[in-house]
C-alpha cells in the first residue's frame, strides 16, 4: 500500500469501537483541544513570510537538513501506523523491518538518481523533469495521477483521524472532519509549505513523545520490566526479523520487503510531489541528501520502537487479563490507552495520534496545479500576485476535495477502505517507471512512455482486483511493466528523440 498506510492495515471503525467507552477527563479534553488550537496558530504564523510563489512552495530554499529529515519522518507516519505496527508484533514478530530496510536502501538510490536532477534547475515540482525529457503529455499524466490519488488517500487519512477524535469526544464524525479539514486548510493556505514543514517538525516530536509515554507506561506495569519483555518475546519468537519465504501473498518477506520497499521509496520520495517538495525546499542538494538519508535511519528506529511496543503489550497481557476480547489485533494499543492511562495522559496519546496524521498535502497539490497546469495551459504570463491568488485558491479547493472524500469515506466498508488506501501504490509504479526511463535511458520517446504508463496502470488494476499479491509488490510490478513496455516499444519502432534534455 502507499505511504499513507506504512504499516499493517487497520480498520479505523473497529479502532473507534474500542475507544467508544473511553471516559475522558477535563484534562484530556484540554490537552486535545489545546494541541489542535496551538498547531493551527503556529502554522498560520508563517503567513507573514509568504510574498512569492517561491516562498509559498519552496520557502525560498531555506530549510536546513535536520528540518528536512524531521518533516519527512512526520510525513511518513500516520494514525494507521501508530495503531497498526504494534498490532503486527503483538500477533506476529518484527518481520516488518524487512520493508523498513528497503526504505533505507531506496533513499540512497533517490539521492543518487533523482536529487541531483532536481537541483540542476529552478524547479517547483518533480513533474517538470518529465516535461524536460519527454514533453507535456507524460508530465500531465503523472501530475494528474498525483492529484487524483493524493486526494483519495489523504481524504481517507483525514477520515481515520477524525473518527478517533469524534469517538473519544462523542462529537459527530462529519463535524470533526470539517473542523480538522478547516484547520489544515487555514494554516496551509496562510503559511504555505513553511507552515507544513515546521508544523511537521513539531508534530514529529509530539507523536514520538506519545510513543515513548506508552512504552514507559508499559514497562512500569510489566512485572520484571524489560527483562520480562525480552524473556517472553524470545520464547514466543517475537524478535524474528527475517522471512525468506517466496510467497508473494505475504507482505513482509525478505524479497517483498527489500524490492518492494526500494520501489515504494523511489516512488514516494523520488517522484511524488508531496515528499519531493520537501527536498526542493532544502538549502542545497547536500542538505536534501543528508536530510533524506538520515530520515531513513530515524524511520527505521521508529518502526523498531513501535514493534517493541507491540511486544511489550504481548508481555503485559500475559500478566493482566484483557478488559474484553479483541475483535481485531489493531485494537490492542487503544485498549491499553483506554484501560490504563489516566490524568491527561490518554488525551496526550490521542493528540499524538492526531499529530501523526496531520501532515497535509494541500500545498504540494497547489504547486502542481499552478506549475503543471495553470501556467502551462491557462495563463503562462501570470504575474506573482495573480500566481499567489491562484495558489491559495488551489489550496482551498484541494482541501475541500479531501474533506469531501473524508465525508464520503464514512459510507465505505472495510474492503473499499483498504482499496482506497491502495490507490497510491498501484498508480505510483507507472510514474516511477517514467522517471526511471528518463534517468536510465535515452532510447525511449514520449509515445513509448505513455503506452508504458497506461500498460502499467492496466496491469496493476488487474493485479489489485484479480489476485492476492501483497501490496508491497505493487509499485515494483507497476514500474517494471511501464519500463518493459516502453523499452519494447522503442526497440520495435526506433526514432530519434524530439527532446534533447534528459534527467541525467
Amino acid at each position: 500500500m502507499p505511504y499513507a498506510v506504512r504499516g499493517p492495515t487497520v480498520n479505523p471503525r473497529l479502532f473507534a469501537d474500542t475507544l467508544h467507552s473511553m471516559a475522558l477527563t477535563w484534562a484530556d479534553y484540554l490537552v486535545i483541544g489545546g494541541y489542535l488550537a496551538a498547531i493551527t496558530a503556529f502554522g498560520s504564523w508563517f503567513a507573514r513570510f509568504q510574498r512569492t510563489t517561491r516562498d509559498y512552495f519552496l520557502t525560498d530554499r531555506s530549510v536546513p537538513w535536520w528540518a528536512i529529515c524531521f518533516t519527512i519522518v512526520a510525513t511518513e507516519t500516520s494514525t494507521l501506523t501508530f495503531i497498526g505496527i504494534p498490532a503486527a508484533s503483538y500477533t506476529g514478530n518484527m518481520t516488518f523491518l524487512q520493508l523498513a530496510a528497503g526504505y533505507v536502501i531506496g533513499r540512497l538510490l533517490v539521492s543518487a538518481l533523482f536529487i541531483p536532477a532536481y537541483f540542476r534547475g529552478d524547479l517547483f515540482t518533480s513533474y517538470e523533469l518529465l516535461q524536460r525529457r519527454f514533453g507535456t503529455s507524460v508530465k500531465a499524466l503523472s501530475a494528474s495521477i498525483f492529484l487524483l490519488t493524493r486526494s483519495l488517500a489523504d481524504g481517507i487519512r483525514l477520515f481515520a483521524t477524525a473518527l478517533v477524535i469524534a469517538v473519544v469526544t462523542q462529537l459527530p464524525v462529519s463535524g470533526v472532519i470539517v473542523v480538522l479539514g478547516a484547520a489544515m486548510i487555514l494554516y496551509t493556505v496562510r503559511g504555505g509549505v513553511s507552515a507544513v514543514i515546521w508544523t511537521d517538525v513539531v508534530q514529529m516530536f509530539v507523536y514520538a513523545a506519545g510513543a515513548a509515554a506508552v512504552a514507559l507506561a508499559l514497562l512500569a506495569r510489566i512485572p520484571g520490566g524489560w527483562a520480562e519483555v525480552v524473556e517472553v518475546g524470545r520464547a514466543a519468537g517475537k524478535f524474528a526479523v527475517l522471512d525468506v519465504s517466496l510467497d508473494v501473498t505475504r507482505p513482509y518477506t525478505l524479497w517483498a520487503g527489500v524490492l518492494g520497499g526500494i520501489a515504494l521509496t523511489l516512488a514516494t520520495h523520488g517522484t511524488d510531489q508531496f515528499l519531493v517538495q520537501r527536498l526542493l525546499a532544502a538549502r542545497s542538494q547536500r542538505d536534501a541528501v543528508t536530510g533524506l538519508v538520515l530520515s531513513g535511519v530515524l524511520v527505521f528506529a521508529q518502526f523498531i520502537v513501535f514493534l517493541l511496543i507491540g511486544i511489550m503489550l504481548y508481555a503485559y497481557y500475559l500478566h493482566v487479563p484483557l478488559p474484553r476480547p479483541l475483535s481485531r489485533p489493531d485494537e490492542i494499543l487503544p485498549i491499553f490507552v483506554v484501560s490504563s492511562l489516566t490524568n491527561g495522559l490518554a488525551g496526550f496519546i490521542v493528540a499524538a495520534i492526531v499529530a501523526a496524521a496531520l501532515s497535509p498535502s494541500l500545498n504540494a497539490m497547489a504547486a502542481t496545479t499552478l506549475q503543471d497546469f495553470y501556467l502551462r495551459y491557462m495563463n503562462p504570463l501570470a504575474d506573482q500576485p495573480l500566481q499567489m491568488r491562484v495558489s491559495r485558491a488551489a489550496t482551498v479547493v484541494w482541501g475541500i476535495v479531501q474533506v469531501a472524500v473524508a465525508l464520503g469515506a464514512q459510507l465505505m466498508d472495510r474492503s473499499v477502505l483498504d482499496a482506497g488506501l491502495s490507490v497510491l501504490s498501484f498508480a505510483s509504479g507507472s510514474v516511477l517507471g517514467a522517471f526511471l526511463l528518463g534517468t536510465l535511458t535515452s532510447a525511449v520517446r514520449e509515445r513509448d512512455v505513455l503506452v508504458g504508463m497506461v500498460a502499467g496502470l492496466l496491469v496493476m488494476t488487474g493485479v489489485w482486483i484479480g489476485t492476492s499479491v501483497a501490496f508491497t509488490w505493487y509499485v515494483f510490478i507497476g514500474a517494471v511493466t511501464t519500463c518493459a513496455v516502453a523499452w519494447t516499444g522503442a526497440r520495435l519502432a526506433p526514432a530519434p528523440s524530439t527532446v534533447s534534455v534528459d534527467l541525467r
